[in-house]
């Protein structure tokens, strides 16, 4: 797998200053996780799922959630059940190069039942979703999985999402966040991201939000995010990968772009253009929530349509400022601290400060790649569009 791997090469190297690197599901857990990207969630009801993850991953996607959960009727879980059965032996038999593939399950026992009826194809399979996640009910998940870890030896990570009333009220807030950090920490090498399920804390009070807000516009779902980042989400080495919420609106279609778009991956210099067609199609706030998740300590994003995930994985790419930043900061020779004019002579960059900055920079630079100096958001979602 590569970001942007399905882009002609010659493509890729008139974007990339430094191209994604190539990493596979035995990849370390800290590359998967900064890896991620656009996780797109599917009903696992699907009748052509095993067509659509090939198709998907050949347009860029990387990681999937096959969802039993709250995205299908309770009436279907035995159906969607033996339905990702015979998708996934269809997948063994394709032997194309698929996503990261995570199945979201309602119930701790259908984990190790699950893992069990893949039999072989359970190699193509990178973990599980945990709905709902607290300290009470999030330790039978945990157990599970660690099962049918040992019983499939098929390496399996887990990914808690975190949309219980109990995180969302303040009066349990605290007391929640503390017993989840508990469990995670217990089974830290299990837990590869926490994801966070703001649809249902919108819920709990009757919300939705427009397509013109974020989740950062609707403040009681901002004060749980800040809440979940300040316990989970730290650069001290005690946190995890936390990943930013569901964006629902899906309006734009590539087919608007296409045409526009055929003479040149750069679009020879109809940027504006582009700019303004995506405001137009409702992408405008799904672009500034995804600069507010990075501002804000989250990484990567829930997806329910293949029309988000170009948007996330271009503005994902580390831009060569940033770049040029990061690795100065972290030169060998700065290592006793002190600041330093940036290479592009327009911010301070202190170096003690700022390494967790440029730590986690560098991590992206290597699963998004770096931009060449010339390249933008919009230059990167071009290109994809037009390939």
């Amino acid at each position: 797998m590569r970001h942007f791997g399905h882009l002609p090469p010659g493509v890729r190297d008139s974007l990339f200053h430094q191209e994604p690197c190539e990493f596979t599901t035995a990849a370390p857990a800290r590359t998967l996780a900064a890896a991620l990207g656009a996780t797109l969630y599917s009903p696992a009801t699907r009748p052509n799922l095993a067509d659509d993850v090939i198709k998907l991953a050949g347009n860029g996607v990387v990681s999937m959630v096959l969802c039993l959960e709250d995205s299908i009727d309770d009436a279907d879980v035995p159906k969607a059940e033996e339905n990702l059965v015979r998708q996934f032996a269809a997948l063994d038999e394709r032997g194309a190069e698929l996503p990261l593939l995570f199945i979201r399950v309602r119930e701790p026992g259908q984990i190790p039942d699950l893992a069990q009826r893949l039999g072989s194809s359970v190699r193509h399979l990178s973990g599980f979703v945990l709905p709902k996640f607290t300290d009470e009910r999030g330790v039978p998940f945990l157990e599970a999985l660690t099962d049918a870890e040992t019983a499939t030896g098929q390496r399996l990570f887990a990914m808690p999402v975190l949309e219980s009333p109990e995180l969302l009220h303040l009066e349990t807030r605290t007391e929640t966040l503390a017993g989840i950090a508990r469990t995670v920490d217990k089974y830290r090498e299990r837990v590869l991201a926490l994801r966070l399920g703001v649809t249902d804390f919108c819920s709990a009070y009757g919300l939705r939000r427009a397509p013109a807000m974020t989740a950062y516009d609707v403040q009681i779902v901002a004060a749980v995010i800040a809440d979940v980042v300040n316990v989970l989400g730290r650069a001290d080495g005690t946190g995890f990968t936390v990943t930013g919420p569901v964006w629902e609106y899906f309006r734009l279609q590539e087919r608007m772009f296409k045409p526009q778009l055929r003479r040149s991956p750069f679009m020879e210099g109809r940027a504006e253009e582009l700019r303004t067609a995506l405001i137009e199609h409702d992408l405008d706030g799904l672009l500034r929530e995804i600069e507010l998740d990075r501002a804000n300590g989250l990484q990567g994003k829930t997806c329910i349509h293949p029309s988000h995930v170009l948007p996330v994985h271009a503005l994902s790419v580390v831009s060569h400022e940033e770049f040029s930043d990061a690795r100065d900061i972290l030169r060998p020779d700065r290592e006793g601290g002190g600041v330093m004019r940036s290479a592009y002579t327009n911010k301070m960059n202190e170096v003690k400060p700022h390494r967790a900055w440029a730590e986690r920079t560098l991590l992206r630079a290597e699963v998004f790649g770096v931009a060449r100096e010339e390249v933008g958001f919009v230059e990167l979602l071009a290109a994809g569009l037009a390939g």
